[in-house]
């Protein structure tokens, strides 16, 4: 397995194959705590070879930096089959995320994970920025 893409983005959407994005980003600046993200998306473009074949077990985890989750995980089976004339498959995945909620700033990180194994982390950091006074 080879991902190509792990990205926090907006919206993404998948056109017969071709991964669009929209906004991807890694911080997020709140003015309130906690902070509540209306909406996003992972989107991960994946390549499958010859040796991945099978019923797998792709696993997503957002986790904040001591390692403990901030949602469910988002367990996703997956069946991975190529045709004799192929050599490799991609396939995109996109998963919407409705009113993320951070309680504290800091880093956090979705940790990505096929049959158990870690493959990618797609690192997010949560700014606190304090209202300017008026003057």
């Amino acid at each position: 397995m080879n991902i190509q893409t792990a990205v926090l983005c907006d919206a993404a959407t998948d056109d017969n194959g071709k991964l669009n994005l929209l906004g991807a980003f890694d911080t997020i600046y709140a003015r309130e705590l906690p902070a509540i993200h209306p909406q996003c998306a992972v989107a991960l473009r994946v390549t499958f070879l010859a040796g991945d074949e099978g019923k797998r077990q792709l696993k997503l985890n957002f986790v904040d930096a001591d390692g403990h989750a901030i949602m469910p995980p988002i367990e996703i089976p997956v069946e991975v089959a190529l045709p004799e004339d192929m050599h490799f498959g991609t396939r995109n995945f996109i998963i919407n995320i409705q009113q993320l909620k951070f309680e504290t700033p800091g880093l956090f990180s979705m940790d990505l994970s096929l049959d158990g194994q870690p493959q990618a982390n797609i690192p997010l950091l949560v700014k606190h920025v304090l209202p300017q006074p008026a003057v």
